[in-house]
């Protein structure tokens, strides 16, 4: 695709707005939170004069989030996180809208780098991210605009990883506000999300049966732990990896076999990576695997599979069907790679559900109204990672379970007293 820079949007399509349009309004359908929040600000617009520049993957469900940015007085400005996760409908519905969007599937990662620098031909003064990717450009190649960012917020594990390590180094230098970490996101997206979702993109690209089958899991964190569960939920033979001893010995006690990739990659069928770590599977994996092992990466980078190895040991590379690509090695055997090594949830398939993302989105959503908030009253944070109030966490669990029918007991004035005696006894 050409590289014009003085372009309001660029995607695949434009063409395909009107089915972005139904995928849209269909995850609005199931995204009851955020729909109430955008009625909530839609006439107040406590975003307007604020420029948010995002990087995250353009789904239905983010174009939900965008439009109630947008809603709310946002000039927003987008590119996707990741090359194969843009849905192009979805991005083309968005730039009809009005939305400044760059953003398409199957971008090279010039064309994925190229996007982000036109979010911020955009000035922005609020950053919304998934990865660090845009962060990260923010720092290395425009620090000039970092004076006139009040803050950012970030959405997944391996970007606040890595933002927290920046700070504890000294080398972050706008405030971040960890979206990740609040337990109505990472207990409900990365568990019951990326479980659904990473199953969805496996069956997407290989139609094979699941039960019965040696399915290894790297990696037991909140991602790992979900596709472990439906995995198993579906009759699979579920074996975990781990080097965080607390991790392995949770598996081991929900059920999984616990062993080392050394060991693992002799009986798995399907191998499934979620760890934020390079070299995961590496070449003495792929060359005593099974003949037929399918392999594929849930986590943020495509590194956790050394794909350069698998290229090596390969005499024969070829796209047997979507997203679905057979090496034969040189030893003969077959290995199938999904998706590239990208995210298999979401180039595969269409990403976590929308009622998940309801939650971590209605967190974005709360977390830039607080960093707006904070400007508006000429307040700066202190540069560092900051955590989701645990009172934001409640309302949107509260608001969750309303939407879902569902009523919960309150404490009594004397059992709130309970809680808080000290001098209690039996």
């Amino acid at each position: 695709m050409a590289k014009t820079t003085n372009v309001k949007s660029k995607v695949r399509n434009p063409a395909l707005a009107p089915e972005g349009r139904k995928k849209i309004e269909w995850a609005e359908s199931r995204m009851p939170v955020l729909m109430s929040l955008r009625e909530q600000y839609r006439h107040s617009k406590p975003l307007k004069g604020f420029r948010i520049a995002g990087c995250l993957h353009v789904t239905k469900e983010t174009a939900v989030l965008v439009e109630t940015l947008a809603a709310a007085g946002a000039d927003v400005c987008w590119s996707g996180c990741n090359p194969l996760s843009t849905n192009d409908e979805v991005a083309a519905a968005l730039a009809a809208n009005g939305i400044s969007i760059f953003a398409w599937h199957g971008m090279t990662v010039e064309e994925f780098y190229w996007a982000i620098e036109r979010t911020l031909d955009f000035k922005p003064n609020l950053t919304l991210d998934d990865g660090a990717d845009l962060i990260f450009t923010i720092h290395n190649r425009h620090r000039e605009l970092i004076p006139s960012i009040f803050g950012g917020t970030e959405e997944t594990t391996t970007g606040v990883n890595r933002l927290r390590a920046m700070a504890a180094a000294g080398e972050l230098r706008y405030p971040i506000v960890a979206v990740n970490d609040a337990e109505t996101k990472w207990d409900f997206d990365n568990v019951y999300g990326t479980g659904q979702s990473t199953i969805d993109g496996i069956l997407r690209a290989t139609s094979i049966l699941l039960a019965g089958k040696n399915v290894v899991i790297a990696g037991y964190g909140h991602c790992g732990k979900g596709v472990a569960m439906r995995a198993k939920g579906l009759g699979a033979n579920t074996i975990v990896t781990e080097v965080k001893p607390t991790a392995a010995l949770k598996a081991t006690l929900d059920g999984h076999r616990v062993m080392r990739m050394d060991e693992a990659a002799r009986i798995g069928d399907v191998f499934v990576t979620a760890t934020g770590v390079k070299d995961v599977i590496r070449g003495r994996h792929f060359r005593v695997m099974k003949d037929g092992a399918v392999v594929c990466n849930t986590g943020h980078y495509d590194c956790e599979i050394n794909i350069p190895e698998l290229e090596e040991l390969a005499r024969s590379r070829r796209t047997i069907r979507p997203n679905n690509e057979e090496f034969v090695l040189k030893n003969g055997k077959r290995v199938y790679l999904l998706a590239q090594g990208r995210l298999v949830n979401l180039a595969a398939a269409e990403g976590h559900p929308s009622e998940v993302m309801d939650m971590s989105f209605a967190n974005q959503f709360m977390a830039q109204l607080w960093l707006a908030g904070l400007a508006k009253k000429g307040k700066r944070l202190e540069t560092a990672v900051y955590e989701i109030p645990v009172e934001q966490d409640q309302k949107i669990a509260e608001l969750k379970l309303r939407t879902m029918g569902c009523r919960i007991d309150r404490l009594t004035p004397e059992q709130r007293a309970y809680l808080e005696d000290y001098s209690a006894g039996t």
